[in-house]
């Protein structure tokens, strides 16, 4: 631990590689926080990893074509490499938003109701900070307001 992550250091929690959270033990125990902690942080990191070669690739792809269908073509893709790694700048501040949760021990619980959020919904969608009854009352609530 670096001294910029703070002075106190918590204890690792051993998780096997085949552990999974369960219904039938405590909700949101050191083992299921850690494991999605670590899940966060994976998918963070691929994220990363897929960022840094779509700018490699954009950096490389700045070449003169003559042809004006492969330019245009060219340009189609470029645009869709931009709109691919705009939304997962995205993704990653709602990754960050969510390990935030997980030190602040706020992570798994409904930011509207304080009620835990389903493992399954949390194993699929781990950025999730509604529980699914929450969710889709807020995407109704939405629907209305957009119809007026």
């Amino acid at each position: 631990m670096s001294p910029t992550e703070g002075s106190t250091m918590k204890a690792e929690v051993f998780l096997p590689d085949d552990y999974r959270p369960a219904e039938d033990e405590p909700f949101m125990n050191e083992r299921q926080v850690e494991y999605f902690r670590r899940k966060l942080l994976t998918w963070r990191d691929e994220l990363l990893d897929e960022s840094r070669s779509t700018v490699t690739t954009l950096q490389d792809g700045t070449r003169n074509i003559p042809d004006v269908a492969d330019r245009a073509s060219e340009e189609t893709d470029r645009a869709l490499e931009l709109r691919t790694r705009d939304r997962q700048r995205k993704l990653i501040a709602k990754i960050d938003q969510a390990l935030r949760r997980v030190e602040d021990g706020e992570f798994g619980y409904c930011e509207k109701t304080g009620e835990p959020i389903s493992l399954k919904r949390l194993d699929a969608r781990p950025i999730a900070t509604m529980t699914l009854e929450a969710q889709e009352r807020h995407e109704r609530r939405e629907k209305v307001h957009r119809d007026d």
